[in-house]
């Protein structure tokens, strides 16, 4: 949560300076064409990255597939959208960013890597009754009293 607030008050600050430095350099009309330009380039990259991203979770699907890394992408592009329509030059390298195939795929890759790894450590592995859980192949617990079994009565 710490951080959520630095980002919230730094990046504003270095879009502010850094517009300042390159409107100083170039000007204040290309500046402000740069900044739109930018925009309506990532909209376009979006829109073609977001319907590749959606045919290939669509095709995942029709095989019996979870599309899990097709929907974190989803999201990665959702993220990379709004930080392109948001003005400044750092929003859109960082936009930029969450859209390119490759570049996205390993923010990705690390995203799941990390996610993954807190779930685990949060979770502990233990059970409902903080024993350790082991599930057999019939996909049971088979840390609780339950046992599964056929019988066959003889007279």
């Amino acid at each position: 949560m710490r951080y959520l607030l630095l980002i919230f008050i730094v990046v504003p600050v270095l879009e502010m300076w850094l517009l300042i430095k390159v409107g100083g350099v170039i000007g204040a009309l290309p500046t402000i064409a740069m900044v739109l330009l930018t925009a309506m380039v990532g909209v376009a990259l979006l829109r073609v990255q977001g319907f590749r991203t959606l045919f290939k979770a669509q095709e995942k699907m029709s095989r019996g597939e979870l599309p899990a890394q097709e929907m974190a992408e989803g999201i990665c592009l959702a993220i990379g959208g709004a930080l392109l329509l948001t003005p400044g030059f750092v929003t859109d390298a960082i936009g930029f960013c969450c859209l390119i195939p490759g570049v996205r795929q390993l923010i990705v890759g690390l995203g799941m890597r990390s996610f993954t790894a807190n779930v685990r450590t949060q979770a502990g592995f233990t059970g409902h009754h903080g024993g350790s859980s082991r599930m057999n192949e019939a996909g049971s617990d088979s840390s609780s009293n339950t046992i599964d079994g056929d019988y066959k009565r003889e007279d």
